[in-house]
């Protein structure tokens, strides 16, 4: 069975990946399962400089889901290539290396440091986090605004050779444009979604249940939206859609392939079971056997409508 997927220069042996944000940088799960046997982990995103993040209470769990407002907590990127991408390398999965910035020149910055002996397999720009905010612009987020995504894409572009990931976010009116956008600066696909925007409320005390009022909503609750994203997205480039949100199965990876994703990333279900990338591409192989499909690529975008 092929299960191989290629996205712009890099070829992975397996179309499902570990999320960024809920895997670490892998080393904390070589416990509970074989990162090597893993299709690519997605790290924790990182900038140009130390991070201290948002105040606690950082997560809360909501019906079907999580709220999260981490705030891209990290130790800067001269020291995670320092200290964690070399073993992500030695690992023998694909290194995806997600990055963010406050400004188009620290993403470029960010880039251009991850050049060289322990170069990753493939870079994901984190232009969609929702908690964070950004100077200057109309829009919170840089990838609200397709424009400014453009533009951002392009600025990295030019400065690297590596595999170029777009990480869109749900909170706008029409994400398709943006995938565009993405696609026109240079972009080797797209990854989409993001969290949602949300909020919890402790009724008793009156008060929000996180740290920063807001958050992003993860998990099987917004999987229905992240599959309509995908296909809207799938509809208007022409580039790799890579699909996040809410995934827990086996199906539920078939289900976003149909809409017209070449890969996906599990995410939320990485915080509830540490193991469970094993199960899930086990019932992915299992859906492909039932179905008689020889080659996982054959599902992408085969939605019957």
């Amino acid at each position: 069975m092929d299960l191989k997927v290629t996205i712009g220069k890099t070829t992975f042996e397996n179309p499902v990946w570990a999320a960024s944000g809920t895997f670490g940088n892998g080393d904390e799960f070589q416990d509970f399962l074989n990162i090597g046997e893993m299709g690519a982990v997605v790290t924790k995103t990182v900038t140009l400089r130390k991070k201290k993040g948002n105040p606690p209470p950082r997560l809360v769990e909501t019906p079907s889901g999580l709220l999260n407002s981490i705030g891209l907590e990290n130790k800067g990127i001269r020291c995670f290539k320092k200290e964690d991408l070399p073993w992500l390398k030695r690992s023998g999965t694909r290194a995806i290396v997600s990055i963010a910035g406050e400004t188009k020149e620290e993403f470029v910055k960010c880039a251009e440091e991850l050049t060289g002996r322990h170069r990753p397999d493939a870079i994901e720009l984190n232009i969609s986090c929702p908690n964070v905010s950004h100077r200057g612009g109309k829009h919170c987020l840089f990838s609200q605004d397709p424009v400014i995504t453009e533009r951002i894409v392009s600025a990295v572009r030019r400065s690297t050779g590596t595999t170029l990931i777009v990480k869109l976010s749900p909170n706008v009116t029409d994400i398709g444009i943006i995938a565009e956008a993405a696609q026109n600066g240079g972009a080797d696909a797209v990854s989409l979604v993001n969290t949602y925007f949300g909020m919890a409320v402790d009724a008793e005390e009156m008060r929000p249940c996180l740290g920063n009022v807001t958050g992003g909503l993860s998990g099987p609750a917004i999987r229905p939206m992240a599959l309509k994203a995908v296909r809207d997205a799938y509809n208007s480039v022409s580039i790799p859609v890579i699909g996040v949100g809410g995934i827990m199965t086996g199906t539920d990876v078939a289900g976003f392939m149909l809409c017209g994703a070449s890969a996906v990333q599990a995410g939320t279900v990485n915080l509830v079971e540490p193991a469970a990338y094993k199960r899930i591409l086990r019932e992915f192989i299992a859906y492909l056997k039932r179905k008689k499909i020889n080659r996982a690529g054959d599902l992408v975008g085969k939605l019957r409508i």
